[in-house]
């Protein structure tokens, strides 16, 4: 495994501990090994039975059938028990590390990836590289010790069956997964490349059905989104082929392998004992259980390394963003109105965070992001979070003063309503007034407000923007406002700085 693989660095991230893990690698070899020794001793008993010798000469033999049985199932229990405790610890080691090294970032750092991306990396992605251990790492190393323990013990009987068997055993624990993997890489990159190609047709739809409908377009609309949905279902059947194959060739493998050994073994039969001619035969069968797991091995280290390059990003941003010259913070008097104007990802996140930086969080300074968590507990407490004093006359009317007093009115319980699901509970425009409200009843002498009117329409959005930009609208004439748009309504008298080709302030 190369350094710059994303998996190397995974796995520095897991720091898991190597005597656990080697103790799981141990019980799960312990527990296909009974399986292959089993296979072993039946043969021979059961060829040995025909020959009709003394019961008592088929003791030793019925007594380790018996073991082999039971300790399968005990060594493959404790095998559980050992790398779910790995993967677990290892993915709270990781969680740990990478919320340290959040909380020791520059906050551009983290601020820039949304919260809702943080989350979910947060959550599914460290599963996927932790789950690398128990679905990946364990099944690799117990097929390589019981293939090679099964190539062994087949060569000190015949040399060219145990050739045969290795070769089997590379196409079924090789060669599939190999095609299991290319099958889901491929599936991947179609899934990202026409899901946001469908999603898009999708929202675009939803979002401005009635517009398009008196245009006569939403038919062509509605057309082409399930056009994008088909051409996905169609890539993805296309990338899924080699997963056919990786599926045929294990049972492939298997018969051929078979197959080789009935002819070796009628060539050697007049030379070799019968019971030695039964290990011969039904050993391969059991050898290839160990290689059963290492499609889907494949693809967890498939899926492992897309989280673990995505964890990466999220916490090691690329050389481009951290060539980017630092920014210097805005000058901001005392009730100041302050427009950042700029296409998105021209710096005006850079801008807020430095002018929040230079004056103080959480003291003189409040900086209020546009993807600002909704809490799934009821809508007092989260205005609460803003100012842990706030009465509820004074939440009223911040909620009233931002719009969404009819709102208030209609929840069953007010102020004690449970906002289930937090963000759930609240169309775009709504969350983007209650967290505006959060801002309005806190107590910032200077208030940070980045892209708080997106996804209002067209006409309450500048409504918005004048209220916030207006001395005494919204907030009052003493305290100074700073907000982040991609746009101003006509005729605002504001300050106004501009980030459009990230032309913000650079120190000195």
């Amino acid at each position: 495994m190369s350094r710059r693989d994303p998996l190397w660095w995974a796995i520095r991230l897991l720091r898991p501990r190597l005597p656990r893990l080697a103790l799981a690698v141990t019980l799960g070899a312990l527990s296909l090994g009974s399986a292959l020794a089993l296979a072993g001793v039946a043969a021979w008993l059961i060829t040995r039975a025909w020959q009709m010798p003394p019961v008592l000469d088929l003791s030793v033999a019925v007594v380790a059938v018996r073991a082999l049985g039971i300790s399968r199932g005990v060594f493959g229990y404790c095998e559980r028990l050992a790398s779910h405790d790995v993967a677990l610890d290892a993915a709270t080691t990781a969680r740990v590390r990478l919320y340290r090294t959040l909380a020791d970032a520059p906050a551009d750092d983290v601020v820039r990836v949304p919260s809702g991306e943080l989350l979910s990396r947060f959550g599914a992605s460290v599963d996927e590289v932790s789950d690398v251990l128990v679905r990946a790492v364990l099944p690799i190393a117990v097929a390589g010790v019981l293939s090679i323990a099964a190539v062994s013990v087949l060569a000190v009987i015949s040399p060219v069956a145990a050739l045969t068997l290795l070769v089997g055993l590379v196409i079924a624990g090789v060669l599939a997964p190999w095609l299991s993997a290319r099958a889901a890489t491929a599936t991947e990159a179609v899934a990202a490349r026409h899901h946001t190609e469908r999603d898009a047709a999708a929202l675009l739809a939803l979002a401005h059905a009635p517009e398009l409908r008196v245009n006569g377009r939403l038919d062509n609309v509605i057309a082409e989104a399930v056009r994008r949905q088909r051409d996905w279902g169609n890539a993805a059947d296309r990338a899924a082929k080699p997963a056919a194959f990786a599926a045929a060739a294990p049972t492939a493998a298997i018969g051929a392998t078979v197959l080789a050994t009935v002819v070796i073994a009628m060539t050697v039969a007049p030379s070799v004992a019968a019971t030695t001619l039964a290990i011969l035969l039904l050993l391969p069968l059991s050898a290839f259980e160990a290689t059963a797991a290492l499609p889907a091995a494949a693809v967890a280290l498939t899926r492992a390394r897309i989280a673990a390059r995505g964890l990466a990003a999220m916490v090691a941003p690329d050389a481009e963003v951290r060539a980017r010259p630092p920014c210097a913070p805005l000058k901001i008097d005392t009730g100041a109105r302050i427009a950042v104007v700029g296409p998105s990802g021209s710096g005006k996140t850079t801008l807020l965070l430095a002018t929040a930086e230079a004056y103080g969080i959480p003291t003189a300074a409040g900086y209020f992001a546009e993807d600002a968590h909704v809490f799934d507990t009821t809508v007092r407490d989260n205005l609460l979070v803003a100012r842990g004093d706030v009465t509820d006359a004074e939440a009223t009317a911040a909620l009233q003063r931002v719009g969404l007093g009819p709102w208030l009115d209609e929840l069953p319980d007010g102020l004690a309503t449970v906002l289930v699901g937090g963000a759930a509970a609240l169309s775009a425009g709504q969350r983007r007034r209650l967290l505006l409200a959060r801002a309005v009843v806190s107590r910032f002498p200077i208030v940070l407000l980045d892209e708080p009117t997106e996804h209002l329409d067209v006409t309450d959005g500048p409504r918005m923007l004048i209220d916030l930009l207006t001395p005494g609208a919204l907030f009052s004439a003493d305290r100074a406002v700073v907000v982040a748009t991609h746009h101003l309504p006509e005729g605002l008298d504001c300050l106004t700085v501009s980030t459009a080709a990230g032309e913000y302030p650079r120190p000195g």
